[in-house]
């Protein structure tokens, strides 16, 4: 039997009650190896999640790059011509209701409800209509048989994106949507919202509270003290106390972590070479950039801020809060 939890992707670091960490949580509560099914994105906060969970992973996913390619240059074709034109028209609408759809707060009751993967088979079934099983959705038949063969007699977990969902519970035998009588998101989920949140600041937060319950909280392998530290140096950045911020960043810095998840520490150096640069220590800033591109894997933030930050000064423009 396979418990089916969706992946939203990005979307992941916008909501407190289902986050990267809850779908740990729903994975380890559902037991056995986890399949992901998700597309090989290095930078998926759920594969980040997983990879440092301690759960069994095994990656699923057809490789799938030439078809996306094939989809793009369809969508170039079909805008040449009125018709063409008409239909792509058509299956943005139908993306925007599914948007629409996954508007509001997401809780895991919600996200495998039957209004969102409604609204996620009512896309799909509106984009075949208008371009067609092939080319013009990525040949998302072939994949989705792909993806089922390669889980024929499996067992345990498969997270997946949320609009392959409803298809993958016809066509897989004995697949099933997690059971969530008795689920609420625990501390894993809690610390992820919380580092989540300090990283997209709006008006009007308790800047104190935030960083306060950033400092108190020790951490976990999904979310560790490191990263709580670095999300704090974020919000002092923010404030323009340099001095905290670094500190905090530099105490991140020589964590020391059996298993950190692999965005961590290419996006702490560099964040740190900004902060030196801002408080006029060249020479410790450049250091810091260059530890960013000898890391095995950073996030493409973190290396664009480095090699810009090797080019040039990074200077600091603060704004009154």
């Amino acid at each position: 039997m396979l418990t089916l939890i969706a992946d939203l992707g990005d979307l992941l670091r916008l909501h407190a009650a289902y986050n990267a960490a809850t779908v740990v949580e729903l994975a380890r509560a559902a037991g056995g190896p986890v399949h992901l099914a998700s597309p090989p994105d290095p930078e998926s906060p759920v594969r980040a999640a997983l990879e440092v969970s301690g759960l069994e992973l095994r990656e699923v996913a057809p490789d799938w790059a030439w078809a996306e390619g094939e989809a793009e240059q369809m969508r170039e074709f079909l805008q040449a011509y009125p018709q063409g034109q008409e239909r792509l028209r058509a299956a943005g609408q139908a993306q925007r209701a599914l948007a629409e759809a996954l508007a509001g707060t997401l809780t895991a009751a919600r996200v495998h409800g039957p209004e969102l993967l409604g609204a996620a088979d009512a896309y799909h079934r509106l984009v075949r209509e208008q371009l067609g099983e092939g080319p013009g959705n990525a040949h998302r038949k072939r994949r989705l048989e792909a993806l089922r063969s390669r889980l024929e007699g499996a067992s345990g977990v498969l997270v997946a994106p949320l609009d392959d969902l409803p298809e993958l519970l016809r066509v897989l035998p004995d697949a099933r949507l997690p059971a969530l009588g008795d689920f609420r998101p625990g501390e894993s989920s809690r610390l992820r919202a919380l580092a989540d949140r300090a990283l997209r600041l709006e008006e009007g937060d308790d800047l104190e509270a935030l960083v306060r319950n950033l400092l108190e909280a020790e951490g976990d392998a999904l979310t560790p003290g490191a990263e709580l530290r670095y999300a704090a140096a974020n919000v002092y950045l923010a404030v323009g106390d340099l001095p905290s911020a670094r500190s905090l960043l530099e105490e991140a810095g020589h964590a020391q972590l059996e298993r950190p998840p692999r965005y961590l520490f290419g996006l702490v150096y560099a964040r740190l070479g900004q902060v030196r640069d801002a408080l006029g220590d060249r020479e410790n800033a450049l250091r810091a950039y260059r530890a960013v591109l000898a890391l095995p894997w950073a996030p493409q933030a973190a290396l664009e801020a480095a090699r810009a930050g090797l080019e040039l000064p990074f200077t600091l423009e603060v704004e009154e809060r």
